[in-house]
C-alpha cells in the first residue's frame, strides 16, 4: 500500500514557487509536505515511484542508484543527483532538476545516486546502454545534461550517449584515475572505482555532444586543474572567480543557478549571458566576505578600503563596515584617505 504522499501525486493543484533564500524553485501543496514527513528511504522511494508512474518510471539500477523520469514533451532535461541532497530539499524531497523541468512542461530524467558512487556502477553503464540501443534521445528534440560536482562529471561522461546535447557541468573532475589526476588528493577513497571501463575519462566522452559549459573557480587549484582538462572546441568555459568548491549551492543563493540552467536547455547560453548572471555576485554576502579576505592579503589597503566601500552600499555586512574604519583609521593616520566615490 502506497504511503499518502504517493496518493495525492494525483491532484493537479502543485504550483511552482519561489524559494528566494535558496535560489531553486519547489512546489506547494499537500504532495510536497507529505513527502518532507516520510521519514524513511522506503515511503520516500515510494513516493518518487507513485509520481513517476503517470508519465514516466522509478527503476532501481544495481543497489544504490536509481532511474526517475517523466515524460512530459520534447525537451528533456537529465540531472545527476544524490539521495542526500534531493532529501535534504524541503519542503518538497523531489529533485532539482524535477521541480525545474516539471514547471516548465519539460521531460526531465534524473540518475539518483545513494552516496558518493560518482555513477561507476555496471548497472548504470547498462542502463545507459539501453537507451542508446532503444534511441531513447532521439524521442527529443533539445536534450541537456546538467550536474555539480560528482553530477558534473557524470553529466559529462554520459553525454557520449545523447548525441548533440548540451552539458552544463558545475565544478566537474575529469577522472578521478590516479594515472591521471593523481595530483589530486580529494575524494581518496573513490580512486578505486573504475574511471577506466565505461564512460570513464569525461572530456574524451564529450566529443558527439554539442555545446559543453563548464562552470569553476579559477581559484581553486585542484577545480582549475580539472577544468583545464576539458579543453575541446565544443567547451565553453565560464569561470567564476572566488565562488569556492560548491559553485551550485553559492549560484543559487545568487538566484542565478535556474536561470544558467533554464538558458543551457532553451540554447541560450552564452558566455555574455553568464556575465550577465555572474554579475549577481555583488549581492552575495559570502563572495564578498572572500574577496575582501583576499584584498586584505594584498599590498593596497586603498584598494581594500574601496571594496568595502561600494559592498556596503550594496550590503550591511558587519565584517567589512568593521575592516572599512579600520582602514580610514590607518589611512587618516598616514595623511591620506580613500578616492571620493564616483558621480
Amino acid at each position: 500500500m502506497l504511503p499518502d504522499c504517493a496518493q495525492a501525486r494525483i491532484t493537479k493543484s502543485w504550483q511552482e514557487v519561489t524559494d528566494h533564500d535558496a535560489g531553486m524553485p519547489m512546489l506547494t501543496a499537500e504532495a510536497p509536505a507529505d513527502a518532507a514527513a516520510a521519514t524513511d528511504r522506503a515511503s520516500w522511494l515510494a513516493c518518487l515511484e507513485a509520481i513517476a508512474e503517470d508519465g514516466g518510471y522509478l527503476e532501481p539500477l544495481g543497489a544504490r542508484h536509481w532511474a526517475f523520469f517523466h515524460d512530459d514533451s520534447p525537451t528533456l532535461l537529465m540531472t545527476f543527483e544524490t539521495v542526500e541532497t534531493i532529501r535534504a530539499r524541503l519542503p518538497g524531497q523531489m529533485p532539482f532538476g524535477w521541480t525545474l523541468a516539471k514547471a516548465r512542461g519539460w521531460s526531465h530524467l534524473c540518475l539518483i545516486a545513494d552516496g558518493m558512487t560518482w555513477w561507476r556502477d555496471p548497472a548504470v553503464w547498462g542502463y545507459v546502454d539501453r537507451l542508446v540501443d532503444d534511441a531513447f534521445f532521439e524521442d527529443f528534440d533539445r536534450v541537456c545534461l546538467y550536474g555539480a560536482g560528482a553530477g558534473g562529471y557524470a553529466a559529462a561522461a554520459f553525454s557520449v550517449a545523447a548525441p548533440g546535447a548540451a552539458v552544463l557541468a558545475l565544478a566537474p573532475r575529469a577522472t578521478l584515475e590516479p594515472a591521471v589526476a593523481g595530483w589530486d588528493g580529494r575524494d581518496r577513497a573513490a580512486r578505486r572505482l573504475d574511471f577506466t571501463s565505461r564512460y570513464g575519462f569525461a572530456p574524451d566522452m564529450t566529443e558527439g555532444a554539442g555545446r559543453v559549459f563548464v562552470v569553476f573557480d579559477p581559484a581553486e587549484p585542484l577545480d582549475a586543474m580539472h577544468a583545464a582538462l576539458y579543453r575541446r572546441p565544443w567547451m565553453v568555459p565560464l569561470p567564476a572567480r572566488r565562488i569556492g568548491p560548491d559553485p551550485e549551492t553559492a549560484l543559487a543563493q545568487m538566484g542565478a543557478l535556474t536561470p544558467l540552467v533554464e538558458a543551457a536547455v532553451e540554447d541560450r547560453l552564452t558566455p555574455v549571458l553568464w556575465a550577465r548572471l555572474w554579475r549577481g555576485r555583488r549581492d552575495h554576502a559570502p563572495w564578498l566576505r572572500a574577496m575582501q579576505a583576499v584584498l586584505a592579503q594584498g599590498p593596497s589597503r586603498r584598494r581594500e578600503g574601496v571594496f568595502c566601500r561600494a559592498a556596503l552600499a550594496r550590503l550591511n555586512i558587519r565584517r567589512l563596515r568593521r575592516r572599512l574604519t579600520e582602514i580610514e583609521a590607518a589611512l587618516a593616520a598616514e595623511g591620506v584617505g580613500l578616492p571620493p566615490t564616483r558621480g
